[in-house]
């Protein structure tokens, strides 16, 4: 997924592994030192594109969301971020152990507020549809 975030009208776009629950919200993890990150803690507003794969000539389509994102504290076995992020990534508890020194990758999430899909592959030409999944 890109990320991208901004500080003094100045944005910055990172790309970033992450998972999803069934309310549609991301989390991601990263250390507290990244760009990204402080400027999250400064400026909660993101937004973001998941896009297919595809080759030069292909045709694309993606999802693109705008939302708020935090980070999260005090993450537990029990925390849908942690079981989505093991389920996907097989990984475990040493990512708990992580999260809890000071550098360790933290766990964040993001709330959409509206999701779009751009497809250039079913509509001719190339659109962009507003989803109703964001919570408005």
């Amino acid at each position: 997924m890109s990320l991208a975030t901004s500080k003094d009208n100045r944005p910055w776009v990172c790309e970033v592994h992450f998972v999803f629950d069934d309310d549609l919200n991301f989390y991601f993890r990263s250390t507290t030192a990244r760009r990204h990150s402080q400027e999250i803690a400064q400026n909660e507003n993101v937004a973001g594109n998941i896009i297919t794969q595809h080759s030069l000539g292909e045709k694309v389509r993606g999802v693109y969301f705008e939302g708020r994102a935090a980070l999260l504290e005090n993450i537990n076995e029990n925390h849908p971020a942690y079981k989505l992020y093991c389920e996907r990534f097989g990984t475990g508890k040493e990512i708990l152990d992580e999260a809890r020194t000071k550098e360790g990758h933290k766990f964040y999430k993001i709330s959409v507020d509206n999701f779009c899909l751009f497809d250039s592959r079913e509509s001719g030409p190339s659109r962009k549809y507003e989803l109703p999944w964001g919570k408005h």
